[in-house]
């Protein structure tokens, strides 16, 4: 369904009976709403970044809700999507960290190519409702998702925006892995702690700190 690796891993959550009746559920809303993102692309952080190759995740809520915005990956839209102001504030921050130029565009699918698992909690949405699928059992899924991330020896960095993500800690218990945590990126709470917060330094130097090849955040 994803890929053979993940597919794997995830075999006895396919089989649980809450998953096949999500999904069952699933192909009726996508039948009689407008559904984000696009069916393909439901799984698509999973099917970019492999297990074996995961090296950062971060964690978001939902998808955007808004035509043709949400592309299967936490903070990221496709390409000519204006970019909403949370993923503006962390090309700022990127800008600051690390000194590189916000890209033209919002899509962050070199990043998951290059490692990162842009995980949302919650994979789908409904049009112009936010959160509105957050009573389907997605956050069931996706916590098993994190545990399995959790199980892995190598050393993972989980990048944890905002009270919402933070609430995961509790899922990441194996002390291989590194947690960076801040206020979300939003307009809202930016100044309050995510600015300054240097997060792709971080996590770059704890992989390289652990032999670990860094990833390549620079978009353009």
């Amino acid at each position: 369904m994803i890929t053979k690796k993940w597919d794997e891993i995830l075999k006895d959550e396919y089989e649980q009976e809450y998953f096949v009746n999500m999904l069952k559920h699933l192909q009726v809303e996508y039948r009689d709403k407008i559904i984000f993102p696009p069916k393909k692309d439901v799984f698509k952080a999973l099917r970019l970044t492999d297990y074996d190759n995961i090296k950062i995740v971060i964690i978001g809520q939902d998808p955007y809700h808004g035509t043709g915005e949400a592309e299967g990956l936490s903070f990221s839209v496709r390409d000519g999507i204006r970019k909403p102001p949370s993923l503006k504030n962390i090309f700022k921050e990127l800008h600051d960290d690390l000194g590189y130029t916000e890209p033209e565009s919002g899509s962050l699918v070199k990043w998951a190519q290059e490692g990162v698992l842009l995980l949302n909690a919650i994979l789908t949405v409904e049009k112009d409702k936010p959160l509105s699928h957050k009573g389907l059992d997605w956050e069931r899924f996706t916590d098993a998702v994190i545990k399995k991330i959790n199980e892995k020896e190598t050393p993972v960095v989980f990048v944890l925006w905002g009270a919402f993500a933070r609430s995961k800690k509790v899922l990441i218990t194996n002390p291989n892995h590194y947690i960076i945590e801040s206020p979300h990126p939003s307009p809202f709470s930016a100044r309050y702690g995510f600015f300054g917060s240097k997060p792709f330094s971080k996590a770059n130097n704890f992989l390289i700190s652990k032999k670990i090849s860094p990833v390549n955040f620079k978009l353009d």
